[in-house]
């Protein structure tokens, strides 16, 4: 991670649509070369550290036809744009044709550009890698027969949608264990020597145009999860797992590049040790938008060592939106528990705006949505004032109640500390108020304690925090990020 902060904040746009909408501010179509710097200056939000643009490479015009001819994946587009016109279905990014920069986007010379605007402004970038599945009119799929997963007319008559004809041949769809095969992707065999290496290759050819890859489904391609999916179609599973083979090859050629893994089934720790830098903690999500304090409690009970390498979110382009799926102001408590959290932070574009239209990430266009001014206002507030907060210790603190209010149980609370806390995060994760006392065991507070909510100007004076502990008042979803001054 060299040059790289500990704890970076990302933010991840989706290139295509939001070029889109860039072209139709200015009246004239849009490559990542013609950017006016206003634009860059707009998108990228004070304390970011890296810009992901998602879905920047060559789209499969293969993929293209199935999509247009998917009922379900049809009835998903209208109903994210009531006013698709065929030009809005532009093809999925994650459906490969080659790794080089769509032309639609202005091809590899306007990415170069588009990166060193970034990098005036200090900010790095991240590009994709989706390393198990290419297009069905990837090169490969004829040039290279060994890098895929190929069975025979019994699977085809057995499972007809998991199967495809190319080349002479019978290869798999891409699938993970748990759901249907994709019906616009080929299978990669993780276990093929030939794959590993052109995929160490692919990534060190990303790795020349951006700072940082973000590596698509990344536990399909641990041996376990791999022999499970595919059983003897790809024979018993080598000795060396994928990851530490493609990545210490990477690593010779690309020291600094940072390693995101989209990770899920609780493999985030196993990732983690075969080389990623980041996991998304998808289990962090999940808590703070379905369950209990309880259960964020004992996530955050975890070692630095594991937290410190997870990355943080509550909307990326999977996930449906935050205004929508997380409503009543619980979308704004999850967003200061994982902007205060040790570990990297993941923004989404249109997430500061409120909007609520998750879009397929085969369209490229956004409907109309009006800005939520209020919640950007919010938004915008909370990273001017994290930016500096992660920095020494961290610790998850003990919340206290009293027999007859139970409530407490719904406040989850921490402090970013060296010798004192600089700064206290109590949060409320519930519908309704919540009171409690937070332990603050530093003797240092013993005498009189200034607390500024950095939220909304309010301060507190208080004394004896130390023995008494600090006696928090949360509306629902109520939230305080306090900075600390000790006299």
């Amino acid at each position: 991670m060299t040059g790289w902060p500990g704890a970076p904040v990302v933010y991840e746009i989706d290139t295509w649509p939001w070029l889109t909408a860039v072209a139709a501010r200015l009246g004239h179509p849009v490559t990542l070369a013609d950017v006016p710097g206003e634009v860059w200056d707009e998108v990228v939000p004070p304390g970011t550290d890296a810009v992901w643009l998602m879905g920047v490479w060559e789209r499969s015009p293969a993929g293209l036809v199935v999509a247009r001819a998917n009922e379900g994946l049809q009835r998903s587009f209208h109903e994210a744009l009531p006013d698709m016109k065929p030009a809005d279905l532009v093809g999925s990014p994650y459906c490969v044709r080659r790794y080089r920069v769509d032309e639609h986007l202005g091809g590899p010379a306007a990415l170069a550009t588009a990166r060193a605007e970034l990098a005036r402004r200090g900010v790095r970038l991240i590009l994709d890698y989706v390393p198990n599945h290419v297009a069905p009119d990837h090169p490969a799929v004829v040039e290279e027969p060994s890098w895929f997963v190929a069975g025979d007319e019994a699977d085809e008559a057995k499972e007809p949608d998991g199967w495809f004809r190319a080349a002479g041949r019978i290869l798999a769809h891409g699938r993970d264990p748990y759901f249907p095969p994709w019906p616009d992707v080929a299978q990669l065999n993780a276990f093929d020597p030939g794959l590993r290496a052109a995929t160490a290759r692919a990534l060190g050819e990303i790795a020349a145009q951006c700072d940082g890859i973000r590596c698509d489904m990344a536990m399909l391609l641990t041996n376990d999860v791999f022999a499970r999916t595919w059983g003897a179609h790809v024979g018993p599973a080598p000795e060396q797992e994928f990851w530490p083979q493609v990545i210490g090859t990477l690593r010779q050629s690309h020291p600094g590049v940072v390693l995101i893994a989209e990770a899920y089934w609780d493999m985030e720790w196993t990732l983690q040790q075969q080389g990623f830098d980041f996991c998304y903690d998808k289990r962090l999500y999940d808590r703070l938008a379905h369950e209990s304090a309880a259960s964020v409690r004992g996530h955050l009970a975890a070692g630095r060592d594991y937290q410190d390498k997870l990355i943080r979110f509550i909307e990326n382009h999977d996930e449906p939106r935050a205004a929508e799926a997380l409503p009543g102001g619980r979308d704004r408590a999850a967003a200061v528990a994982i902007a205060t959290l040790p570990g990297a932070t993941l923004w989404h574009d249109g997430q500061f705006e409120g909007r609520r239209v998750h879009l397929p990430v085969f369209l490229g266009r956004f409907p109309d949505e009006p800005a939520d001014e209020d919640l950007r206002a919010f938004y915008r507030r909370l990273l001017a004032v994290v930016g500096g907060m992660r920095r020494a210790d961290w610790r998850l603190l003990d919340v206290g109640g009293w027999p007859d209010n139970p409530t407490h149980a719904d406040v989850v609370a921490w402090a970013w500390h060296d010798e004192v806390p600089h700064h206290i995060v109590a949060v409320n994760l519930s519908d309704h108020p919540a009171q409690g006392r937070i332990a603050l065991p530093w003797p240092a507070l013993s005498g009189h304690t200034r607390l500024v909510d950095l939220l909304d100007g309010r301060v507190f004076e208080r004394d004896r925090l130390s023995e008494e502990g600090l006696y928090v008042d949360l509306p629902p979803w109520g939230r305080h990020l306090l900075a600390v001054t000790t006299s």
